[in-house]
């Protein structure tokens, strides 16, 4: 059974970091392009950033670009999302996604064949 479980969420105030991790039961996880997203309530899930099935290109929403990396440990089977300078506006459920045979551009628009349950960020001001 795929799963994906991501850690690292929690409080944190503004201004400050959190490095969210999302680790993957998947035999073939380098050959998945994963992404995050986030949700908060009653609104739609957001595209976040997207990263390729080799690491070699990488999408940000505009809302972070500058302030979120991602990144990638095939050996590890783990995706990464690094956040720095957040906002109370971050303050989200963040959820990890794998999808494959598409390009990472269709994790852009949302298409994912496997889904975490999700972590929850709150950034106070």
């Amino acid at each position: 059974q795929v799963q994906l479980v991501e850690s690292g969420g929690g409080p944190v105030q503004a201004g400050g970091s959190l490095r969210l991790s999302c680790v993957a039961t998947l035999r073939t996880f380098s050959s998945y392009d994963m992404g995050w997203f986030r949700q908060t309530p009653g609104r739609e899930r957001e595209f976040v950033t997207a990263i390729s099935w080799n690491g070699g290109e990488t999408y940000v929403a505009d809302s972070v670009l500058g302030r979120f990396t991602i990144s990638r440990d095939n050996a590890k089977n783990t995706v990464y999302l690094q956040m720095n300078s957040l906002k109370p506006e971050d303050t989200a459920v963040y959820y990890c996604a794998a999808g494959r045979l598409r390009g990472p551009q269709a994790l852009v628009r949302g298409t994912a064949d496997y889904w975490g349950q999700g972590t929850q960020v709150t950034v106070s001001s």
